[in-house]
Formats: structure tokens, C-alpha cells, sequence
């Protein structure tokens, strides 16, 4: 009998200098797609990837950089042991990126989609001061019952993501994150640490984002999709544009259920892929789902393992 697959995929915070190079090396597709991918957004990925740079950690070269990395990695494994995915789900930007894998987008449309994503993200928080903090050992309900005491005493803050039990990032005006770092370790947080950067993911800070993102979902999706996503926003799935672009608009403002979508998934799978950078959700899912394996594909030698893994 055949495995049950879900096949995922890492968001921001996954990138790092030098990622990509083993496919770029060996992989005469993976360079086609540098280019392809840069000619499309005026990038040149060599630059962005392989050389030291302070683009990288700038949303509108992470999220195309990251999708891209993603989707080499996709798109070789395929390639090497062609295989089916029962659904697709992705971390945050990830599921742009379980959206290409579906079929439901060209790559190199969804490299501009989330460039312009990014854009649109930046421009939502530049002149606000936003930012985003991580909430180390308190049960999601007392971070929740936190964030709304404080948007009572007109705090701007919200959770963000659900990672994994004891990890929770919240999203808000950085003045009000840094107030609420002693109080998240009042109530018994071990940590509570201000992440370096500049926009506040998932949350209402970003719903002028929401109809622009909209509007250039709709020229680029197709309705064609191989397999069900598993929506960050609503822990729903959908195979249709309609509801992939309704699902992606909300996901800007709504936060991230990661650990809920494993917890949701977890009975109906006998393992998950992850393809890109680094092994971010393989390390959530030890916490998340410790009964279900997951593999990983971030590069030429770990390709070969999981295709081995498989045959």
C-alpha cells in the first residue's frame, strides 16, 4: 500500500546566505529556474543567495527567495521519484508555495506574487512601527487572554502563530510588544524575545494588504489543483481559486494555525515532506505530530535520502 503524503513548506525565517547552492550546482533545471525566476522580478538570485547581503532579510526578497528554494526542491523530487500528495500545506508564506506545488500556479508567477506580497507588507507597516515577539513556555489560552486584556487597554497586539505547544508569536506596534514582555513573564513566560523585524505578520495591521494581494491572485491562479491545501487562517481545505484567494487574503490578517493543521492532518497521514531551506517544520512537528515522520529536501544530498527513503 501506498504511503499517505502531505507535502509541506517552510515561511520566513527559514532563508539563509547559501541556500540553494547544492541544487544550483548540480541541477541544470534548478538553474533555469534562477534565471526564469529573476528575469521575472529584476533579481539576480546568485546575488540574493550565495553572496553576503542585507536584502535577504528584506520581506520582498525573502518570501520570492524562499518560494523559489521551495519549489527547486519540489520540482527535483518529483522529478527523481515522482510521487502524489494526499494534501499540501505550508507555513504562513509556505502556503504560496503548497499552492505552486498543487498546480494551481506557475512558479514564476507566484516568485512575483510574493514579491509583491512583501511590498505590500512593508507598505502596510512602514510608518507604524510594527513588530513581533515570541512567547516561549505559556499555554496559547493565557497568551490569547493576555493579547485581548490588552487590546481592551488599547494595546495593539495579537497572536500571530502557533508553532508548537509552549511557542507562540505575537504581532503588533513594537512600543506595545515591548510593555507586554513583562507581563508575558509575570504570567510564567521563561522567554519572551522581540524578533528583528520591521512588520507585524498576521494581523489586522496588514488589511490594506488584503485586496491588493486579491487582486493579483486573481490574474495568476488557475482553478486546477492536484491535491487539497490545508488553510493557515481557517484549518479548512480547498481545491478552488475562489477559495485559495479568499483563504490567503484572510491569512494576512488572521494568524497563522500551524500546530492546529498538524494536529487536524496527523490520523490521515503516514508521513510529511518538507521542501526548502533548512528542517524549521520537521523541528516543529517532533513536538507536533512525534508519531507521524517527517522528511526533509533542502538540498542534493538529502534528495537522494528521501528518494531512497521512498523507493
Amino acid at each position: 500500500m501506498s504511503k499517505k503524503i502531505a507535502m509541506i513548506f517552510p515561511g520566513q525565517g527559514s532563508q539563509t546566505i547559501g541556500m540553494g547552492k547544492s541544487f544550483y550546482d548540480n541541477s541544470p533545471l534548478a538553474r533555469e529556474m534562477f534565471e526564469k525566476a529573476g528575469e521575472r522580478i529584476g533579481v539576480d538570485f546568485t546575488k540574493l543567495l550565495f553572496e553576503e547581503n542585507d536584502q535577504l532579510d528584506k520581506t520582498e526578497y525573502t518570501q520570492p527567495a524562499i518560494l523559489l528554494i521551495s519549489m527547486i526542491a519540489y520540482k527535483l523530487f518529483q522529478e527523481a521519484c515522482p510521487t502524489t500528495a494526499v494534501m499540501f500545506l505550508g507555513h504562513s508564506l509556505g502556503e504560496f508555495s503548497a499552492l505552486c506545488a498543487s498546480g494551481a500556479i506557475d512558479y514564476v508567477d507566484a516568485v512575483e506574487l510574493v514579491h509583491k506580497r512583501g511590498k505590500l507588507m512593508s507598505e502596510a507597516c512602514e510608518s507604524i512601527n510594527a513588530g513581533m515577539m515570541a512567547i516561549l513556555g505559556l499555554d496559547d489560552s493565557v497568551v490569547e487572554d493576555l493579547c485581548t486584556k490588552a487590546n481592551t487597554e488599547g494595546k495593539r497586539v495579537w497572536p500571530a502563530n502557533y508553532n508548537q505547544a509552549g511557542q507562540l508569536v505575537v504581532a503588533g506596534i513594537k512600543e506595545d510588544l515591548q510593555e507586554m514582555e513583562s507581563v508575558f513573564k509575570e504570567a510564567g513566560a521563561k522567554r519572551a524575545l522581540l524578533l528583528n523585524m520591521s512588520i507585524a505578520s498576521h494581523c489586522p495591521l496588514l488589511s490594506t494588504a488584503m485586496d491588493p494581494l486579491g487582486e493579483a491572485m486573481e490574474a495568476v491562479v488557475s482553478g486546477s489543483f492536484n491535491a487539497p491545501i490545508v488553510s493557515n487562517a481557517s484549518l479548512q481545505r480547498y481545491a478552488t481559486k475562489e477559495e485559495a484567494i479568499k483563504w490567503l487574503k484572510v491569512q494576512l490578517i488572521q494568524p497563522v494555525k500551524y500546530k492546529q493543521s498538524i494536529e487536524a492532518i496527523r490520523s490521515e497521514i503516514d508521513m510529511m515532506i518538507e521542501f526548502g531551506n533548512g528542517a524549521v517544520l520537521k523541528g516543529l512537528n517532533k513536538r507536533n505530530a512525534p508519531d507521524v515522520e517527517t522528511l526533509g529536501i533542502s538540498d542534493m544530498e538529502s534528495l537522494a535520502k528521501v528518494c531512497e527513503a521512498l523507493s
